[in-house]
């Protein structure tokens, strides 16, 4: 059975208001939170294709890969200590995200903010300094508890300042950060490496203090959402300061929504427990399933690993790490086409698309690589049009990520949720998100190494699991207001039954048409 499909500008509730330059800039500026994260995923796959980082932390990476000329390529990189420098990040986000939470619910959003920032630039500068292995795990642990927090805060915040016209574009901004980050530090790794002495990978992971100071300095100016604001108890101030990110004066009726949202809220004393209740089953639901599906793309495969990625299947370091820059840039400027069709397209059109033209490419380097480099791994001399074909599919399969998963896996998790239960849900989407980005990143060189080209085809399969789930589950989105959003899921032919008929409303949902 279709999800049930909603009119744009959904229900009778269309509260007035335009995007005003004050709330642009504000969300421009909270968005920058996606630096980080995306810094450290592009950052990383760089530095650990660098011979002297492999060189100084991890020798046998090291003659595997440059004395070696028998290895097989698919296990030249296949170090548990090196993927554990990559991966440790993640489950020191997924703990910081549960702390934020509770952070962001009871002293704002732009706490967290603060957090995040200033644990990922110590975590820079331990990193940049490192003269040993446990000190480069511990300066990872500290950026992931940074991640974890701003993670955890950046998309509510971007969510609840939006007008709900507009929350899609602007919500996007997260991703759009992200990839910029990626692309950056692809760009860093591609200058910094030619550089002698161990400098190159000392200012690469070192560079991360920029998009700390970025957000650590922005969340200090920016101010606190409306919805914040009132759960905390200043609803006199919120309702001026949402006049003035509105630009209107009739704010009534989305004022009063925010109040009545906040009461309930107000009311749940323990909002894990609350989570798994019955009627917030479908939100709950989409806070597992949509991070978990989204790093099961195999998205950070590419992003993590695109230099080693490149130099396995036979590219020199150069080339390597200028393909991961060419990756990057397709990776922006996808996310860029998102950004102006997510409020016309619709979220569900986005994600359907997205994930056939990602079917079709993993299909196709799986193919590409299998001809040329088989079970054995050793491919001899490899034609530069094979590289070409490589590159193309990974780009084509990064820009279609770009604009459908990447940006809607945290566009969607973040508008879904109740006030009552929406800190809780987000911990929940970061920590699953987070999670599956550790698994995928521990045991991928490993995957590898025993799968061959058959990895490509293992993420393939989740794609078409993915897009399934979307078509059939996932009701749109697009242009409800986010304190009314509890109408979709009881317009949805199956979420229905798990909804109480009488909690919220559902004007104007269009029940059996479906796309």
């Amino acid at each position: 059975m279709p999800a049930i499909g909603i009119p744009a500008g959904g229900g009778n509730k269309k509260y007035p208001g335009e995007l005003t330059p004050y709330v642009t800039v504000t969300c421009i500026v909270a968005a920058m939170g996606g630096l980080i994260f995306g810094y450290d995923i592009g950052i990383s796959g760089g530095v650990t294709s660098m011979d002297s980082f492999l060189l100084k932390f991890f020798p046998s990476v090291y003659r595997k890969k440059n004395l070696d000329q028998s290895s097989n390529k698919y296990c030249q990189y296949d170090s548990q200590v090196l993927t554990m420098f990559t991966s440790s990040l993640y489950l020191a986000a997924l703990i910081s995200s549960l702390v934020a939470s509770t952070i962001t619910r009871r002293f704002g959003r732009k706490l967290s903010m603060f957090f995040g920032g200033l644990l990922f630039l110590i975590g820079a500068l331990v990193n940049g300094f490192a003269q040993n292995v446990w000190m480069l795990i511990v300066g990872r642990i500290l950026l992931g508890f940074g991640i974890g927090f701003a993670n955890q805060s950046v998309p509510i915040y971007l969510s609840e300042m939006a007008p709900y016209k507009y929350r899609g574009a602007l919500s996007v901004g997260f991703q759009l950060s992200i990839t910029v980050g990626i692309l950056v530090a692809n760009v860093l790794n591609y200058f910094f490496s030619k550089l002698e002495g161990g400098l190159g990978w000392r200012l690469s992971l070192g560079g991360a203090m920029v998009p700390a100071l970025i957000i650590t300095i922005g969340s200090l100016v920016l101010p606190d959402t409306p919805n914040s604001m009132i759960e905390r108890g200043d609803s006199v101030a919120a309702k001026a300061h949402l006049k003035r990110i509105r630009g209107v004066e009739d704010v009534d009726e989305e004022f009063n929504d925010l109040v009545i949202a906040s009461e309930a809220s107000m009311k749940v004393e323990n909002p894990w427990e609350n989570l798994l209740q019955r009627k917030y089953r479908p939100q709950l639901s989409m806070a597992i399933f949509i991070p978990f599906f989204q790093q099961f793309t195999g998205i950070n495969v590419i992003m993590f690993y695109a230099p080693v990625l490149f130099s396995s299947v036979g590219f020199k370091d150069d080339a390597a790490l200028m393909s991961a820059v060419i990756t990057g840039i397709v990776n922006a400027l996808g996310t860029i086409v998102s950004v102006f069709g997510v409020d016309k397209l619709g979220r569900r059109a986005l994600f359907i698309q997205g994930g056939i033209q990602m079917l079709i490419c993993q299909i196709g380097v799986a193919a590409a690589i299998g001809a040329k480099f088989g079970i054995d791994g050793n491919p001899g001399e490899l034609p530069k049009w094979y590289a070409i074909v490589v590159v193309l599919f990974i780009c084509a399969y990064v820009a279609a990520f770009a604009w459908s998963w990447g940006p809607l896996g945290w566009l969607v998790t973040s508008e879904i949720f109740p006030l009552e239960i929406r800190s809780a849900a987000q911990s929940v989407n970061v920590s699953v998100n987070m999670l599956c980005t550790f698994f995928v990143a521990q045991v991928f060189l490993t995957m590898l190494c025993h799968m061959k080209f058959g990895l490509f085809i293992f993420f393939a399969f989740f794609v078409v699991v993915m897009t399934l789930f979307v078509y059939f589950m996932l009701p749109e989105t697009k242009g409800i207001p986010i304190e009314e959003m509890s109408g979709v899921w009881k317009a949805h032919s199956y979420w229905s039954r798990f909804v109480d008929n009488h909690d919220g409303k559902c004007d104007g949902i269009e029940i059996g048409k479906s796309y």
